[in-house]
């Protein structure tokens, strides 16, 4: 297939896509007009028109690109053919028949454009080549990516600037990558879970024809809220057209502070939820001798009220440093670090993140975002035990920041304004006995 017939596969597909939005959108107002008593649409279908006039709206955008872009190439045949023509009525030879089969991405690193500078140029300076470089820049992502792109025009962040929301420089996620992560619902702002309160009952029969046991099931609705995570940045026009990399800085910043605000919003969750275990250990002069039973006391709660195993221990990088440090009488270290020799626990000192080790068979992940702020003399941490697949985490895609959006703020000044933002739900309430705290005074900030 060329490109020219591509291009036209990519109109009928999109005006496919069109005819059954509008199909729904029709359908939406026609089952309006035929109530009785007059209410017009409901709640959730007014949500669900003001979706498909955008949806509408970007369609016909991307449709009208993809057809100025037809144009263009059937000119140019055009063109060919007559000069074509031409050489032959004067004994000349036909211009070579060039065809495209593949295309380098549009934008990549170290290339020579910024999808940035081009979404700025496209929107504000009517730059048809931007417009043209990300229309490309859509298609090719159309066919390179799992999810569709007629949802958000040309505007596609190219895959590059989506990799570095990875490699980041803040606390990360490392809680929210730990839990279960589930896709977040195409609509609505709250959702609601059946979570069983009372459970059914069986017995043994006394003596036949007796009645047997009979207890009513029982359920009560968790209500989750979604929660808008976002994020802006002003950056003048300088900048954005005359400087070099600008977009990978900011899309990196954005993208790193919004993981860390969503990882410190699961890990709120988890210690603010109702009914959770908790663990006492007051000490003032911890040890990690007295430590080790009030871990132990945290993983059999869990066995003991969850009925199923615990999977994780979540802990600062302090408190972890703090149990790497710990020695026996003979200056042996209670956590291997290397070749074990009757460790309490085995890891690695010099690791952030991800499974730093193990301390009684579960896995130690740490993370900054933990609170070390707790307690009378603000300066005790927390020590988190948990079956983390108990915890729920709804994401859009793949939990980076969904959109990047333009709009000029103040155009007296030169200036732009950029936003990244996603939407996120979480909730341990499901099953609050999958976590068990260890807290107090035998966690104040360690000394070395």
């Amino acid at each position: 297939m060329n490109l020219l017939d591509e291009i036209r596969a990519n109109i009928r597909a999109a005006l496919d896509a069109r005819a059954a939005q509008q199909g729904e959108l029709d359908t939406l107002v026609s089952d309006a007009e035929a109530r009785s008593d007059g209410s017009g649409f409901t709640e959730d279908e007014s949500a669900r028109f003001g979706e498909l006039r955008t949806a509408l709206t970007a369609a016909d955008e991307a449709i009208t690109a993809l057809q100025e872009r037809e144009s263009e190439l059937v000119d140019a045949e055009a063109r060919k053919a007559a000069a074509d023509a031409l050489s032959q009525r004067i004994g000349g030879a036909p211009a070579p028949d060039v065809r495209v089969n593949s295309e380098p991405e549009v934008y990549r690193q170290g290339g020579e454009h910024s999808f940035i500078q081009d979404a700025y140029r496209a929107a504000f300076s009517s730059d048809y080549a931007a417009q043209d470089r990300l229309v490309r820049h859509g298609r090719m992502a159309g066919e390179s990516r799992d999810v569709g792109t007629g949802a958000f025009g040309a505007l596609v962040p190219p895959q590059y600037l989506v990799d570095m929301f990875a490699p980041i420089a803040r606390a990360g996620r490392p809680i929210a990558n730990a839990v279960r992560q589930l896709p977040l619902p195409a609509t609505g702002m709250t959702f609601n879970i059946p979570r069983g309160t009372t459970g059914t009952a069986t017995a043994a029969q006394a003596s036949e024809n007796d009645a047997v046991q009979e207890t009513n099931y029982d359920e009560t609705t968790l209500a989750v809220t979604l929660q808008t995570i976002a994020g802006q940045q002003d950056v003048s026009r300088q900048a954005l057209e005359r400087g070099v990399g600008i977009d990978q800085i900011i899309f990196q910043d954005l993208a790193s502070h919004y993981a860390t605000v969503l990882d410190a919003a699961v890990y709120t969750d988890i210690v603010g939820t109702s009914g959770i275990n908790a663990v006492t250990y007051t000490d003032a002069s911890p040890t990690f001798a007295e430590f080790w039973p009030k871990l132990a006391d945290a993983i059999y709660r869990i066995n003991g009220t969850r009925f199923m195993p615990a999977t994780a221990i979540f802990m600062h990088p302090r408190r972890w440093g703090w149990c790497t440090a710990q020695v026996d009488t003979t200056g042996r270290p209670l956590v291997s670090l290397e070749a074990p020799q009757n460790p309490a626990g085995i890891g690695k000192a010099a690791e952030y993140g991800q499974v730093v080790g193990t301390i009684q068979g579960l896995p130690v992940i740490t993370d900054a975002n933990m609170a070390t702020n707790l307690g009378a003399g603000t300066n005790e941490d927390l020590v988190v035990v948990a079956k983390a697949d108990d915890v729920l985490l709804w994401e859009d895609g793949d939990g980076s920041p969904k959109e990047l959006r333009f709009e000029q703020t103040t155009g007296g000044s030169l200036t732009v304004k950029l936003v990244a933002y996603g939407y996120a739900a979480v909730t341990t309430g499901r099953y609050p006995k999958s976590i068990a705290t260890v807290g107090g005074t035998g966690l104040v900030a360690p000394t070395f």
